[in-house]
């Protein structure tokens, strides 16, 4: 999709194509009201004004459309409109080996239980050790530093989402 094709599309159409790049839907309201842009680096820009400008609950939200690093049943069964785009944004676990895959599901079940949320993290490019490593490094985070935290990486799975919309 070109930036003139979304610019074109009815507010219903652009509301689900923004609601693949992020899961809240004041972020989406919010981003509806900035079209038409001009470019890729405006929408960019104005993606990242809107995020900002969302609240906790608006971050939990969109945390909570994305599956837990590694999950694949949940890629496939809850998160369908987005299981492409995850998956690859995930690609690090294909080839990870049991015992990580194994350690990253145990710690992100405390890291859920410790703050009340998935583990967020932009996972393009890394592997499940590092991812793994992240998560353990981030449990050591008290709970309001950590939302900052995964609402910044929330920014960047956002920004890649919109980039692979544009592409």
């Amino acid at each position: 999709m070109t930036i003139t094709e979304l610019n074109n599309l009815s507010k219903e159409q652009l509301v689900q194509e923004l609601s693949k790049c992020c899961g809240s839907r004041t972020w989406v309201n919010k981003m509806t009201e900035v079209f038409p842009v001009m470019d890729y680096d405006e929408l960019v820009d104005r993606a990242d004004e809107k995020w900002v400008e969302c609240k906790e609950e608006d971050w939990l939200e969109a945390f909570s459309h994305h599956p837990k690093i590694g999950d694949i049943n949940s890629l496939k069964e809850k998160f369908a409109s987005t299981a492409q785009w995850a998956s690859g944004e995930q690609s690090g676990m294909q080839s990870a080996d049991e015992n990580i895959i194994h350690a990253l599901a145990d710690a992100n079940a405390d890291y859920e239980k410790k703050f009340g949320f998935i583990f967020i993290v932009c996972a393009t490019g890394k592997s499940a050790s590092q991812m793994l490593e992240l998560l353990e490094i981030r449990m050591k985070n008290e709970r309001d530093y950590e939302l900052r935290v995964a609402a910044a990486e929330q920014a960047k799975i956002t920004k890649l989402r919109l980039e692979k919309l544009i592409s």
